[in-house]
C-alpha cells in the first residue's frame, strides 16, 4: 500500500505530548485560510511512500513516544494511516490524529465522505488516542493553546470518548 506524504519529522516536540514521529500527509480539500502547512494542500504534491517504509522509520526510533498523523488531511487517505495506526499500536505507540472533520461527523454512523467509509472511519479511531478536530479557523487563532491553533479545535481522548459515548477532553497529566 502506498501513502502520499508532504514531509516526516523525526523528533517533533509540537505535534502532540512528547517526542513524536510526525507524518504529514499530502492532501487536503479544505484550504483554511492561515493554514501553517498550505504546502500540504495539493493532492498531488508530495512523495509517494510504501506504507511498510514509513512504518519501519518509526520502528527504528527508539526515544519517541508516539506518532502523529497531520497534514494535509491524513483522513483522505484512511487506509493508509489506519495501517500505520495499526503499526503504531503494536510497537506501543501513542496515535494522535490531527483532522478537519470534528470528532461528532466522524461517529456518526450516517456520515459520509468521498475519503471513507463510516466503517473506515470507526476502524482507524479504535486505534487513535488524541485526535485534535476541527478546521483551523484563523478568526479564532490563539498562540497559547497546547498542541492546536484556533479555539473551535479539540484536542479529544478518543478511547475515553468513545467508551463513555461522550466527548472527553485530553488533558496533560
Amino acid at each position: 500500500m502506498k501513502i502520499r506524504i508532504a514531509g516526516l519529522i523525526e523528533n517533533s516536540f509540537v505535534d502532540g505530548d512528547g517526542v513524536r514521529f510526525a507524518i504529514f500527509t499530502q492532501g487536503c480539500q479544505r484550504k483554511c485560510k492561515g493554514c501553517q502547512n498550505p504546502m500540504t494542500h495539493d493532492f498531488n504534491g508530495g512523495k509517494i511512500f510504501e506504507v511498510e517504509e514509513v512504518i519501519k522509520k518509526f520502528q527504528s526510533m527508539r526515544l519517541i513516544s508516539g506518532i502523529t498523523l497531520t497534514g494535509g488531511e491524513p483522513l483522505c487517505q484512511i487506509k493508509a494511516v489506519t495501517e500505520i495506526a495499526i503499526a503504531a499500536k503494536k510497537f506501543n505507540l501513542s496515535v494522535w490524529c490531527y483532522t478537519g472533520y470534528t470528532f461528532e461527523n466522524l461517529i456518526d454512523k450516517t456520515f459520509s465522505d468521498k475519503f471513507f467509509t463510516a466503517d473506515e472511519v470507526k476502524n482507524f479511531l479504535n486505534y487513535v488516542d488524541v485526535l485534535v478536530d476541527g478546521a483551523f479557523i484563523e478568526s479564532q487563532k490563539d498562540l497559547t493553546l497546547q498542541f492546536r491553533g484556533s479555539t473551535n479545535q479539540r484536542l479529544i481522548d478518543v478511547q475515553r470518548s468513545l467508551d463513555q459515548k461522550k466527548i472527553i477532553e485530553w488533558a496533560l497529566t
